[in-house]
């Protein structure tokens, strides 16, 4: 084996490679077909868990899968099939669903725990690059993972196949997921040790923004309000009485809908569209009650205030989740 690298510029290589990868992806989009419906709802009817198998790079494959099926609500574990041959069959039942992974689909130690899956009355998913292959005969549904050729240079190591086998999984995994309706919520309760989890166990004083609140009068002009609004950046305007207590919210919602109802006049007090009966956070909550209230409210933004009403902070969705900048009080 020799080599010269002197001096070459890899990125055309790369470009290359990821265009070919990208090729694939496109093919096995175009192939989609009722097998995936059908697939999506064989796994989301399974009374028991999914067992994906492979073997080699599909079997790396198959784990990744399996990790994202049981992380997102459908129970899955990786069975290798060599190691199915050798007892672990024993793990499968009636209830469950088998994902199959072979590009070939003629991989004679996965070929041979199938016709036994077959006898226990476990349904079967074939994900493959060959529709028609001994695996492929011997599975209830069919899912195309084609692609027109490997980014390997020798187009011998899978590559493209591998990625279009796992995005397929990856397909399966989202359509399951909005299937089974899981939420936010759900995902923090399998993920207890993440970073999620561990976010969400934490105090909304932890978490929210506790300067820089918008805030502006109830008698303000709706005019001056607007400016506030924009200049928060958040999409909520807190509005407070002579007193500080606050009375009322106003929301980017709002103003559409004020606007749409030919009430979005400058001169306008605020306190006519702003929204009376709000909701609202206070600091013994922890976060995964306020997630909660905004999942089954379907808000983004919450004030916190203390028990007259003033205002101690906001916070947003993605301070919960931990995306984009965070603002942590204090700060």
């Amino acid at each position: 084996m020799s080599g010269n690298t002197g001096g070459r510029d890899w990125l055309e290589t790369a470009r290359e490679a990821l265009n070919i990868e990208i090729e694939g992806l496109e093919a096995v989009r175009a192939n989609l077909d009722r097998s995936f419906n059908a697939a999506v709802e064989l796994l989301a009817a399974c009374r028991g868990r999914v067992a994906v198998t492979g073997l080699g790079k599909s079997g790396l494959v198959g784990r990744k899968i399996a990790a994202t099926f049981s992380s997102t609500g459908t129970p899955s574990f990786f069975m290798h099939p060599v190691e199915g041959q050798h007892g672990d069959l024993g793990l499968i039942c009636a209830d469950d669903v088998v994902i199959a992974i072979s590009n070939s689909g003629a991989s004679d130690e996965l070929n041979a725990i199938l016709p036994v899956l077959r006898s226990l009355g476990v349904s079967i998913i074939a994900l493959t690059g060959k529709v028609k292959s001994p695996m492929a005969d011997l599975a209830d549904i069919v899912l195309n993972s084609s692609v027109p050729r490997e980014a390997c240079p020798l187009n011998l190591a899978p590559t493209s196949s591998t990625t279009a086998a796992l995005a397929l999984g990856d397909a399966l995994a989202v359509c399951l997921i909005t299937y089974k309706e899981f939420s936010v919520k759900d995902f923090k309760r399998v993920h207890p040790g993440g970073s999620l989890g561990q976010r969400l166990r934490e105090p909304v004083s932890a978490l929210m923004r506790g300067g820089g609140i918008p805030c502006a009068s109830s008698d303000a002009s709706l005019e001056h309000s607007l400016n506030v609004l924009n200049l928060g950046g958040l999409g909520v305007l807190l509005l407070l009485d002579e007193r500080g207590k606050t009375v009322g919210v106003m929301t980017d919602g709002d103003v559409r809908r004020a606007l749409c109802a030919g009430r979005c006049r400058p001169d306008v007090r605020v306190a006519e569209i702003m929204t009376r009966n709000f909701q609202y956070a206070h600091l013994g909550q922890s976060a995964a009650e306020i997630l909660d209230i905004m999942e089954n409210k379907s808000i983004t933004t919450l004030p916190v205030l203390d028990e007259e009403k003033r205002p101690l902070g906001i916070i947003h969705l993605h301070d919960l989740l931990g995306k984009g900048k965070i603002k942590f009080s204090g700060q």
